[in-house]
């Protein structure tokens, strides 16, 4: 093939010009980070090459080591940085550096999806594309010279960023850059008003600031000797070797933050033993949006001797763990594992193991140390971590051990369950909980009356994850879990704190007159209700509404069932079990109606109301909104004109 036609002049796409626009002069506030992008691009591609060396050594025969170069030429305006990674051929710098569409990390990113490696991919941070391009703010001339591991051949792509790019075979001046077996070399011509580029000692800051964890070293200088960053993935460093602006940055990175967020907890260990791995992990302040998207997975990234291997590992992490950032870095794992084996391997589900231990353990410390903190991640994260109570059983009790709930015994703070259990009144053997949509409205349900008055404590459920772990836990340290919306509750041994029932003697015999005294409502009442309720009874719940509704023994939860209904699309057919408050005047005037005269039409529609007042008070809709309202109106005008 002759000089003329390896040559290829072509002019940037639509979608290139735009791009280059956006990135020249809005995409970026700050102009040091097209280094930050070279930079990941360079260590991408020699992930790439040490990936595919595993499959085929030769690639690497007579290879120099890995690395990143640069160096400033100020009298000529050029800064180049050359690593020794895969290298292109003159195709893929067609795709590579000529269409945004066709990312050369993007598209090696989507073939290995579609075969079985794609466990194994080396970690493709940069997207060879926009990252690219961030170089065209600071230079007006670009020239790109590369070899590809394995080939002969060198290419050299040019570009001002403007007009298009021309591709040929490189010139000897320009080969001779290219000093190792395979790799790429950038050029940059420095715009006049970037001239802080040209100076070493800035290179050198952009590096440490951005770059400094990339586990391979960076040289600034030809004859340089000595890396400017650590050379070594930060979680393989000692603690006491890293700042906290680190761990930090590196917290910045593997979240995507941007610095608007701190994490509440940085676990940084070395795990040994059976299993052997090195962690670095982050509890983030802040919730991502899509925290409860079904499809989210978790976020921490698997290596294996500081090669990347996926962020996809499902049996990594719990999904309910899927707000941890960081890294995981194993020394048991084979390098050319792949997704399947991952899934399969035991290892792996040691380590989750090991590390779900760890981070409990953390936040329980956190809880101790620092209550604010710990609420204020309870607050964002709470939900998903109850989550675990039926996801994680051999890890419930320590999951139990840092929930937190809101209480009636404590109106604006955050309770644990040892604490419920320390504030027990003498006697008490269970564990009393409510569930529904919002604190305030159980706060003053008619269904936990009769237990505020005795001083019983409840606890306020409002998260849906909470009807679905109760049933599977059952109980904590041998305290068992009952819902004051189901079933019958018997508080005959907790005496009423007010002073009408001082005297217990008075307090029985009073109740006893007053459910007596009741049959012929109740009797009415199953009649009239059957075909929506499964029976009436005298209520121990109550003392200051007339009726509520609950759940019979062996039937689901309400608040249980409003949930299956709402997200299941399930509709149980079981009938609540209407109570009545028999103290109150309301129910004592029923009564002695329905003694009189149980065919009034008054009492029908009392019999109605009552219905619907309970269902109101559950969160539930009224089945005949207009009925309701005629029987309401109706009992008014009769008051009024009373």
């Amino acid at each position: 093939m002759t000089k003329e036609q390896t040559k290829q002049t072509t002019d940037f796409g639509a979608d290139v010009s735009r791009l280059l626009e956006i990135v020249t002069h809005a995409l970026y506030s700050n102009r040091d980070v097209f280094l930050r992008e070279l930079v990941s691009n360079s260590a991408d591609a020699c992930d790439r090459l040490r990936y595919d060396a595993i499959a085929t050594p030769d690639l690497i025969k007579d290879h120099a080591g890995f690395e990143i170069r640069m160096n400033v030429d100020a009298p000529n305006r050029m800064l180049t940085i050359q690593d020794t990674g895969i290298g292109m051929t003159r195709d893929e710098m067609v795709d590579n550096l000529g269409t945004i569409a066709k990312s050369g990390t993007r598209n090696l990113m989507e073939q290995l999806k579609q075969s079985n490696n794609a466990a194994g991919a080396p970690n493709l941070i940069g997207q060879f594309g926009v990252g690219f391009y961030s170089a065209f703010m600071v230079s007006d001339q670009v020239v790109v010279t590369s070899r590809k591991a394995g080939s002969h051949d060198i290419w050299s792509w040019k570009s001002d960023g403007i007009s298009g790019f021309t591709i040929d075979q490189a010139t000897e001046e320009e080969s001779a850059k290219l000093k190792t077996t395979c790799g790429t070399v950038i050029s940059l011509h420095i715009k006049d008003d970037a001239s802080e580029f040209l100076i070493e000692e800035k290179i050198k800051r952009v590096i440490v600031t951005y770059s400094n964890h990339v586990s391979l070293p960076i040289y600034v200088g030809t004859e340089e000797e000595e890396p400017i960053n650590t050379a070594s993935a930060i979680w393989m460093r000692q603690k006491s070797d890293i700042t906290p602006e680190q761990y930090q940055e590196f917290f910045m990175m593997v979240s995507g933050s941007m610095g608007l967020d701190q994490p509440s907890v940085t676990a940084h260990w070395h795990a040994e033993g059976k299993i052997e791995y090195t962690a670095l992990l982050y509890v983030p302040t802040l919730r991502p949006f899509d925290l409860y998207d079904p499809t989210r997975k978790h976020a921490v990234r698997l290596y294996v001797r500081r090669i990347y291997i996926t962020d996809e590992c499902e049996g990594l992490m719990y999904p309910w763990m899927r707000f941890i950032r960081g890294v995981i870095d194993s020394e048991d794992l084979p390098l050319n594992i792949s997704r399947e084996m991952l899934q399969q391997n035991a290892i792996v589900s040691r380590i989750r193991s090991s590390v779900t231990k760890k981070l409990l353990g953390d936040l329980d410390k956190l809880s101790r140390d620092d209550e604010t903190a710990f609420n204020a991640f309870w607050h964002q994260f709470g939900a998903v971590v109850k989550e675990g109570l039926y996801d994680a059983v051999e890890h419930r009790d320590d999951i139990l051990k840092i929930c937190r709930f809101f209480t009636t015994g404590h109106p604006n703070n955050l309770t644990s369950l040892d604490g419920y259990i320390d504030r027990m009144k003498e006697g008490q053997d269970t564990i009393y909980y409510i569930s529904g949509e919002h604190v305030d409205a159980m706060r003053n349900s008619p269904q936990i009356e009769g237990l505020k008055k005795r001083g019983l404590e409840v606890l306020l459920l409002k998260d849906t994850i909470d009807d679905f772990w109760l049933p599977v836990v059952m109980d904590y340290k041998g305290k068992k879990f009952v819902s004051v919306t189901k079933g019958a509750i018997d508080l005959s041994k907790f005496p009423l704190t007010d002073k009408k029932s001082q005297d217990p003697e008075n307090d029985n015999a009073e109740g006893k007159a007053e459910t007596s005294a009741r049959s012929d409502l109740i009797a009415y009442l199953t009649t009239k209700l059957s075909d929506r309720i499964s029976k009436v009874r005298v209520s121990d719940r109550l003392t200051d509404s007339p009726v509520c509704l609950v759940a019979g023994d062996q039937d689901v939860d309400l608040h249980m069932g409003r949930v299956l209904k709402i997200h299941q699309q399930y509709e149980a057919n079981d009938k609540p079990v209407l109570e009545i408050n028999p103290a109150h005047a309301l129910i004592a005037t029923l009564d002695d109606l329905a003694g009189k005269n149980s065919e009034s039409d008054i009492l029908s529609d009392a019999a109605e109301l009552l219905y619907d007042q309970a269902l109101i008070i559950q969160g539930e809709p009224v089945k005949d909104p207009t009925g309701f309202a005629r029987r309401m109106a109706s009992f008014l005008s009769k008051g009024l004109a009373a």
